[in-house]
């Protein structure tokens, strides 16, 4: 990416800290965009910055050996000894267990792929798992609709791609099966055209993750997210804690993290996910500027709200808008409580009608 508009961002950060002295000053603000093609990236801001170090990630936790994701029936002998393994059935299409050896909460977060045992599947929500802990149910959809025969005794995790916003949403949102496997197609059918040598492969396979490992295809999202180090590396300088995504100038999504060491663990798979739903998008065309995605990141609040809560451990809340949907996950681990991460969405419904969060044709 290039970053001509980046280089100034520290001075302007610094700029209106200043003048927002005095005034609301755990809001976040939306800086200006970096742009690659049809994609835009608005750096976030602001807000508090929790200490996030304890947290391990999904990816950690596997190359460690200490966080083992399986079947539900293909659990025993994988865990340790005296461990109380739930009885099961067997596999089952939205189910999967987890447990978590380590001695530190574990971050799982929507829209992640695990791959392996009899189909891939993305986790459908945001939680935190306890330190060890016993093994636990996982809320997945399955992201490989053609396959269910076993190809491991457990799974592994896409190390530099979740699944892209498009994906996300009906996993997130409507919680659909048969939703996630249409996107999953469409999401396929969009990089077979953005990238036509991998079409023969890509028509023979109904895997996202094979999808999104194809070399063709691992090409064209690096066209895009090429240096996304080098971003977050100018991200950092600013204290950006997420970034709100528009794509042919139309906002489609947000994430925010409690903290910008936490932006960092996921920034590659969040940037290669960006990337991807950019080449994979209608091209229809919009209007997106700092003004309207300040705009898009003000509405929080909403609705109708549904909130779960894990006490002592976390509380996930799912808001719906006019037109969006914002979710978020609130760490009540002792001592003190923060929200982890923030997602928010455009629901299809008003992306489909040509319309900005605010309700304005562009």
């Amino acid at each position: 990416m290039t970053y001509s508009m980046l280089a100034q961002l520290t001075f302007m950060f610094v700029a209106a800290t200043f003048v927002s002295a005095g005034t609301a000053t755990h809001e976040y603000r939306v800086l200006p965009p970096v742009t690659k093609g049809n994609l835009s990236i608005f750096p976030i801001v602001g807000g508090v910055e929790s200490d996030t170090a304890d947290l391990l990630t999904l990816d950690e936790g596997v190359r460690s050996g200490l966080v083992v994701v399986a079947e539900a029936g293909s659990l025993r002998g994988l865990v340790r000894p005296g461990t109380n393994i739930p009885r099961s059935s067997g596999a089952e299409v939205n189910r999967l267990v987890l447990v978590n050896n380590s001695d530190r909460p574990l971050l799982l977060l929507a829209g992640e792929v695990v791959t392996g045992g009899k189909q891939d599947r993305v986790i459908g929500v945001d939680r935190i798992v306890p330190p060890r802990s016993g093994p636990i149910d996982l809320s997945v959809f399955c992201v490989e609709p053609g396959r269910w025969v076993a190809s491991s005794d457990h799974f592994g995790s896409m190390k530099s791609q979740m699944a892209q916003p498009s994906v996300r949403m009906p996993a997130m949102a409507t919680r659909n099966q048969q939703s996630v496997w249409d996107n999953v197609a469409s999401a396929l059918g969009g990089m077979a055209m953005a990238a036509p040598q991998a079409s023969p492969s890509l028509r023979a396979t109904s895997s996202y993750a094979k999808a999104m490992q194809n070399p063709d295809v691992e090409k064209k999202i690096a066209s895009v997210a090429d240096d996304y180090d080098g971003l977050m590396r100018e991200l950092r300088k600013v204290g950006a804690k997420g970034v709100v995504v528009a794509i042919n100038g139309r906002i489609t999504w947000a994430d925010a993290f409690a903290s910008t060491d936490l932006l960092q663990k996921y920034w590659q798979k969040l940037i290669r996910s960006y990337a991807a739903d950019s080449l994979t998008a209608a091209s229809a065309h919009g209007y997106a500027d700092q003004k309207s995605a300040q705009l898009f990141l003000d509405q929080l609040q909403g609705t109708h709200e549904v909130a779960e809560t894990e006490p002592g451990l976390f509380r996930r809340a799912e808001i719906s808008g006019d037109g969006y949907q914002v979710f978020t996950l609130t760490s009540l681990v002792p001592k003190y409580e923060y929200t982890v991460h923030l997602a928010k969405m455009v629901c299809r419904d008003s992306a489909r009608r040509g319309m900005e969060p605010d309700g304005m044709i562009r």
